[in-house]
């Protein structure tokens, strides 16, 4: 306990008033650096709890996205689908899986065998997975880089140009299987009125048997040939 001497009276007379003693003034002056001090000190431990906390928070969130990544894997290593296969391209990244399309029977891509990569995001299943085609895939949805465009790999919500109903885009109820089912059968029914390779989906409106498919046998024949590589 801090204790000083005995404060003199403050005598107030007309015109002029009689000051508290010096001792006063440093005891007072004293005691509120303290308390301002143990404030300082509470709020600095509030702020480090609060850090600590989003800390703790957004790591338990990473592990259960993680272990969301972990699962869907096992998934389908333990019950395999039939049209393609997947795995990871890098044992230590969890989020890049490569998988291999197998092109679907009675259509253009038939024989094919097709690799393509799964990038998914840290906050999946929230948003989808981005996917690309490594392999050459001529086609009116796949753009010329490979990358996939089709409604369950659009961010979900609404679609701001009215093309899309929030339910066709992304949901996090969707997995690596459902998204493989409509790439596989976006592969056997394209779809032209929304495409992401315009030359592609011009050749499928207007010359399917002629131009067209000999793009796509040329891309199943080198897909043949580049699969295992």
């Amino acid at each position: 306990m801090y204790k000083c001497q005995a404060v003199p009276s403050v005598s107030h007379r007309r015109g002029r008033s009689q000051s508290a003693s010096p001792c006063f003034d440093i005891c007072v002056r004293t005691n509120l650096h303290r308390r301002t001090s143990s404030s300082r000190y509470i709020v600095s431990l509030t702020q480090r709890n609060s850090v600590i906390g989003s800390v703790s928070v957004h790591h338990l969130i990473v592990i259960r996205q993680t272990k969301i990544v972990i699962t869907r894997l096992k998934e389908l290593n333990k019950n395999p689908v039939e049209g393609f296969s997947a795995g990871l391209i890098d044992d230590n990244d969890l989020y890049r899986w490569e998988v291999l399309i197998i092109g679907p029977p009675d259509t253009l891509y038939e024989g094919g065998v097709f690799k393509a990569h799964l990038t998914f995001p840290k906050d999946y299943p929230l948003r989808p997975p981005k996917m690309k085609f490594i392999t050459e895939i001529w086609h009116p949805n796949v753009d010329k880089n490979g990358d996939v465009c089709i409604s369950i790999l659009h961010e979900p919500g609404e679609d701001k140009y009215g093309y899309e109903k929030p339910e066709e885009r992304w949901l996090p109820i969707h997995t690596v299987e459902t998204i493989m089912i409509s790439v596989i059968s976006m592969l056997a029914d394209p779809n032209g009125d929304s495409p992401a390779n315009v030359d592609a989906a011009k050749e499928w409106r207007e010359d399917r048997h002629g131009e067209f498919k000999r793009k796509v046998a040329r891309c199943v024949r080198k897909s043949q040939e580049t699969a295992f590589e």
